[in-house]
């Protein structure tokens, strides 16, 4: 066995029990971890394929600025994972239809990408990682999945922030209209004072002490 092969087996078992970890760990922090193993290893099987373009993407993308904007609305969310957990395989025939489905389209497509003919195996090798090649197919062939995708993503980009600042009673917020239409009598008040002779009120506290002090001082005999 080459030792290519080795390591996409490496690779591949690594992402595989990864991805089993991201939808079976309790914690959705360890979750999003557990997924940006899976993408480090997916780029290494992108290298070994010589596509070197899409394995950089995936990791400076994926890893490194959408990874890290899911970390941080998980942490700022304050998610109750027990409550979370209610009814969990309640759900489970839904989400066996759902995974099964998408085994038989990714199967399909799979199927379909073997019987292909026209190009042979060493040109689509030499052409996998191409950026030319990638943005004829995104932005001719495949621009509506391209567009529906940027969609998806704009709306999940709402709703992480629709959630963080939904109305909650252990966060505290400010609403952006009722700073803005704020005037200048709202936020600063003039008042007028007498002047305060500060060196005649420590005087005058001497003085009081020195007479409390004598009064309080035991009387002579006579």
């Amino acid at each position: 066995m080459e030792f290519t092969s080795v390591l996409f087996y490496v690779f591949a078992a690594i992402m595989v029990l990864a991805s089993l970890r991201v939808i079976t760990a309790k914690n959705p922090v360890h979750a999003a971890l557990f997924l940006v193993l899976a993408f480090f290893n997916a780029a290494g099987i992108w290298m070994l394929l010589k596509a070197e373009f899409l394995a950089i993407v995936l990791v400076l993308v994926y890893v490194g600025a959408v990874m890290v904007l899911f970390l941080f609305v998980v942490m700022m969310l304050d998610i109750n994972i027990d409550r979370m957990r209610e009814g969990f395989w309640g759900y489970l025939p839904v989400a066996s239809a759902v995974g099964a489905l998408i085994v038989l389209e990714m199967a399909a497509v799979l199927y379909r990408a073997y019987n292909q003919t026209d190009l042979s195996a060493e040109a689509a090798a030499l052409n996998i990682g191409g950026t030319k090649e990638l943005g004829l197919l995104i932005y001719t062939k495949y621009i509506y999945g391209f567009e529906i995708a940027a969609v998806i993503l704009l709306v999940a980009i709402i709703a992480a922030v629709a959630l963080t600042l939904r109305k909650r009673k252990d966060t505290k917020a400010i609403d952006p209209g009722l700073a803005v239409r704020v005037k200048r009598n709202d936020r600063l008040r003039i008042v007028k004072m007498d002047a305060v002779n500060q060196r005649a009120i420590d005087e005058a506290a001497a003085q009081k002490a020195a007479a409390e002090a004598a009064a309080a001082a035991p009387k002579e005999a006579p």
